[in-house]
């Protein structure tokens, strides 16, 4: 039986365990459509907007550990699915990305209509990419394309599908040898195929060994545990048991090991408070499990420090070795270098490292540590009353929210709050972009209603992403995902208004208008409720909780209340302070007025 090039390359995808597509539907990738629809195993997700189906793909990942895809139409559509795949790719999220095409005998002139080089545009933020020009390849590129995305430090990558070749008629099997591909020009002539298999990276034995013994004669040893971390808190929490490691989770990676346990010492985030990471600067080990150990993961490149001994393990700790070929030690950010680099599976090496160690040194050591980490994580006592910020919303959470919900964020200054004081107890329920795309929420805690239907899923998000993609919950209603969005409005886009507070003394072109959330979460057949004081948030919070179908909760909050321990005003008076001759005072009161004029919409359906 034949079939087109789109029914295979989507019957490829399903073997190998693709089940989702988040799409907007385009006129250049109609037979994978189809396909979608003739392929019982396969879903499509229709959404309102290209950059929502990328973020949506992104989190089923995340959620799942397998690609999920996010496909578009030519340029126009390509280019809105982008800020998805960037953040796959800063991510390490596997992902197929496929975006339709001229037809191939049109390309190449630049006068077709929305023709554009796919490959070159999106080279930078994939991990490979190939253009389908013969149909015959289109089986080969397909499992090429998964082992990319999956293997070594996962990631996005892109198949272009000119539409005529997608609509070509393919033999049974549709299948050619990967190295006949070689030859055909199947693959885009400027990426190379990654040759490593989807299979675990086995560690070397005298390098688990050697890393053994570092950890059992180490006074204060301390791990990082990051991204290819996913799905292994339980034996990560043996792990820190086992050798007494003080445990710490990398940028918006909190949820990979239960943060009320002894051991955890807190999260590597924007601006951490000093007491917590004390533990991590006088570490005389540190185990950076997973990490690509990022500007902020290392508080720009200044931790660990050089007295610190760096053991990086990850499936591409090598891919950052040195010039030595036979070196064990390897780059990891600007100014520091790893003295040990374990290119393995981080599972297998830790899996090595609990076989080889029977009696626990416990988690005694950090009982200090811990005891500061939950200091700072406590919401403050003697804030009834006190006008709504976005520590608010995180403090009636705590009471309302169940502690294995889904949360979802993204940018902004309101999530300083979320990452501060909601403490992730269960594996799989953070996701949140290390890429600082705006708009990531909404759409990501869609996906993981869709994912995880038993499971709550609570997106919460400033009233500036969720302006960019709170149309998404049309999508939640459309398909009967249970998602519960909080919206934090202050009015600003807070983050750019506190730098330029602290910058110049003044902010500009930063405001945003009094959009009724609740309305307009109505108006997409959602439940919307308002909350203007810690009363009312609490009851919408358990009316939206309680709701059947998708509830928003706009929360009307004091833009003045820019981070949870400093005001907007405070940091633009101190900045004038230092320079006279600054900006004017920003106009806090007449945000104020003004946000409370906007005070006006309903509570209720």
């Amino acid at each position: 039986m034949r079939a087109t090039a789109g029914q295979v390359v989507v019957d490829t995808l399903a073997e190998l365990g693709a089940r989702h597509y988040y799409t907007v539907p385009g006129e250049s990738f109609l037979d994978v459509l189809e396909a979608t629809r003739r392929n019982p195993s396969t879903t499509l997700v229709s959404t309102r907007h290209e950059s929502g189906a990328a973020f949506m793909a992104d989190a089923d990942a995340k959620l799942t550990g397998m690609p999920a895809v996010a496909a578009a139409t030519r340029a126009p559509g390509a280019a809105n699915l982008a800020i998805g795949v960037h953040t796959a790719f800063h991510d390490s999220t596997p992902m197929v990305v496929l975006v339709g095409q001229v037809d191939s005998h049109l390309y190449g002139a630049g006068l077709a209509f929305q023709e554009i080089d796919l490959a070159a545009f999106y080279r930078p933020i994939t991990k490979w990419s190939a253009t389908l020009s013969r149909s015959g390849d289109v089986a080969g590129l397909a499992r090429r394309a998964f082992a990319a995305a999956t293997s070594g430090r996962p990631g996005p990558v892109l198949l272009v599908l000119p539409g005529d070749v997608l609509a070509e008629e393919v033999g049974p099997g549709g299948r050619v040898a990967n190295e006949e591909l070689e030859t055909t020009g199947g693959v885009d002539a400027g990426t190379a195929a990654p040759d490593c298999p989807a299979a675990a990276r086995e560690p070397a034995p005298d390098l688990v060994a050697r890393l053994r013994g570092l950890l059992e004669s180490a006074a204060a040893p301390v791990m990082v545990v990051g991204g290819r971390t996913s799905g292994l808190s339980a034996a990560l929490v043996a792990l820190a048991e086992r050798y007494g490691i003080g445990v710490y989770s990398a940028f918006r990676r909190q949820d990979h090991f239960p943060n009320d346990h002894p051991a955890y010492l807190g999260h590597l985030t924007l601006a951490p408070a000093q007491e917590t990471v004390v533990a991590l600067r006088s570490a005389d080990l540190v185990l950076a499990l997973g990490c690509r150990l990022g500007e902020v993961t290392t508080q720009r490149f200044s931790l660990p420090s050089d007295r610190s001994y760096l053991v990086h393990v990850d499936p591409d700790a090598d891919r950052a070795a040195s010039v030595d070929p036979g070196s064990t030690t390897g780059h990891v950010g600007p100014g520091r270098q790893s003295d040990l680099a374990v290119p393995a599976d981080v599972g297998a090496v830790v899996a090595a490292l609990l076989a080889g160690r029977a009696a626990p040194l416990g988690s005694d050591r950090w009982a200090g540590a811990h005891r500061a980490y939950l200091e700072d994580s406590t919401v403050p006592a003697g804030r009834a009353g006190a006008p709504l910020d976005p520590t608010s919303v995180v403090e009636a959470m705590t009471e309302v929210v169940p502690a294995d919900a889904i949360v979802t964020s993204d940018a902004g200054n309101f999530s300083i709050a979320l990452h501060r004081f909601w403490r992730f107890r269960f594996p799989h329920t953070q996701l949140a972009p290390t890429s600082g795309a705006m708009g990531y929420a909404v759409p990501a805690a869609v996906a993981a209603g869709l994912v995880r239907p038993g499971q709550l899923a609570v997106a919460v998000v400033g009233d500036g992403g969720y302006l960019m993609t709170g149309q998404e919950v049309e999508t939640a209603v459309r398909y009967g995902a249970k998602v519960v969005v909080l919206a934090v409005r202050n009015g600003l886009y807070g983050t750019i208004a506190m730098h330029q507070a602290r910058t110049f003394g003044t902010t500009w072109g930063v405001d945003i208008g009094p959009v009724d959330i609740a309305a307009h979460a109505r108006s997409l057949g959602a439940a919307g409720f308002t909350a203007t004081d810690s009363a009312s948030l609490r009851e919408a919070l358990v009316a939206a909780v309680g709701a059947p179908g998708p509830a928003v909760v706009d929360v009307v909050v004091d833009p003045d209340a820019i981070t949870p321990t400093a005001t907007l005003s405070a940091i633009a008076s101190a900045s004038r302070e230092r320079s006279p001759h600054g900006g004017t005072e920003p106009p806090i009161g007449a945000r104020r007025a003004r946000a409370g004029r906007a005070r006006t919409g309903q509570r209720g359906t």
